[in-house]
């Protein structure tokens, strides 16, 4: 007879202001409860001198249970779950029956314990390892070799690797790992969506430019966030009325800004939205976003654009280009960035808002939450709504 699974889930590399990833568990979580098992998130927060577990509440994506986390240095405040010891502790005290794990450095070692107590696991590869180490400066045929022994051994630790994209699973499927399994995420097609553009927005955002160009990204090397700003120079060097708004934090943050006001260019920083309908608007009034991240396993701020009936223009080397698809355009420099946002901005408007929203229609978050239970053999025990019959 069915019954409800516990679904541990460990994740690291979470802020309050996390993206993507926090954005993509928080729906995961929802859909399992929803789905009818226990979901029970573990996440490193900022440690508290004597207590072994921060705090432990229930929410809306079942329970979240926050460990003390070391800070990564130059990561803008990352933290992740550094000593073993008390997650394992942990780990046996919550018996799961599955374990889905979010990080494939500091995490890997959980593969051996679910290994050594009979429980099936999980690994989500949330990012390519072999892009990564490339935009940390490592030569091409090192940062190959690299990750090839990495995801060797974790394809090895796991029953299961889950891959986002057709991009994230290659590094796996050229080491002939068997354990692969394809499981989209998805974007909330309610909340963000065309609805939400308003010209008002877009002349107070703009301040008065003609073309508003928006990038919601995290600041911080491996993202390449400076790649919008030289095509925001590009553009205004060619004659294009354009200003850029930018929603997020991180380390470069500084640095960006001194560099805009220095080049005298019409671009914003915001910081952190943590008011979804805010950031929704403003991804809405945009005429085009940014994703210049080269090592983007999914990207769902891009995902959120697309549903807002905003094309995307993302760079070549991640795997936006096959999530885009025709809605948006990839490129690779400041120059290829501002030649692929003046094509988006060539088509007429109604027709590459449509695009655009048709595009991210096909990534619904029920369909996201019934692949990855797919890849815990956790059958739904009641229907989830929105899910394909």
């Amino acid at each position: 007879m069915s019954r409800p699974l516990r679904i541990v889930r460990l994740a690291n590399f979470i802020t309050p202001v996390s993206g993507g990833l926090r954005t993509a568990l928080q729906h995961l979580g929802e859909g399992y409860l929803a789905a009818g098992h226990e979901p029970v998130l573990v996440m490193p927060g900022a440690a508290s001198p004597g207590y072994p577990v921060i705090r432990a509440e229930l929410t809306t994506q079942g329970r979240v249970i926050t460990l003390p986390g070391t800070i990564v240095p130059g990561t803008g405040g990352y933290r992740v779950l550094a000593h073993q010891r008390p997650v394992e502790a942990l780990l046996d005290a919550l018996s799961p029956d599955r374990l889905e794990v979010s990080d494939r450095t500091t995490l890997r070692w959980t593969g051996e314990w679910a290994r050594r107590n009979r429980v099936p696991s999980v690994m989500v590869s949330h990012e390519s390892v072999d892009a990564v180490l490339r935009t940390w400066g490592l030569p091409p045929r090192a940062a190959r070799a690299a990750s090839d022994r990495l995801n060797r051994r974790t394809a090895r630790a796991y029953s299961r690797i889950v891959c986002t994209t057709p991009w994230a699973a290659a590094e796996f499927e050229r080491l002939g790992a068997r354990n692969v399994v394809r499981a989209p995420l998805g974007v909330d097609l309610d909340r963000w969506h065309p609805r939400r553009h308003g010209a008002a927005l877009h002349t107070r955002y703009a301040g008065g430019a003609a073309v508003l160009l928006v990038m919601v990204s995290r600041l911080s090397a491996e993202k390449r966030p400076g790649r919008a700003l030289e095509a925001l120079a590009e553009l205004r060097r060619r004659g294009v009325d354009a200003a850029l708004v930018v929603a997020g934090e991180g380390p470069l943050r500084g640095r960006l800004e001194a560099q805009a006001r220095a080049a005298g260019l019409p671009a914003t920083f915001l910081g952190h939205l943590a008011d979804r309908e805010r950031l929704a608007a403003l991804q809405a009034s945009a005429d085009i976003v940014l994703a210049p991240g080269p090592a983007e396993t999914f990207g769902l701020a891009a995902l959120e654009a697309l549903a807002c009936g905003t094309p995307v223009v993302a760079s070549a080397l991640s795997a936006l280009p096959g999530l885009i698809g025709p809605a948006g355009a990839v490129a690779t420099d400041g120059p290829s960035f501002a030649d692929a946002v003046q094509l988006l901005l060539s088509r007429p408007e109604s027709a590459r808002r449509a695009a655009a929203r048709q595009q991210a229609e096909q990534y619904g978050w029920p369909a996201a939450v019934s692949a990855f239970l797919a890849a815990h053999e956790a059958a739904p025990l009641v229907r989830i709504p929105g899910a394909m019959p």
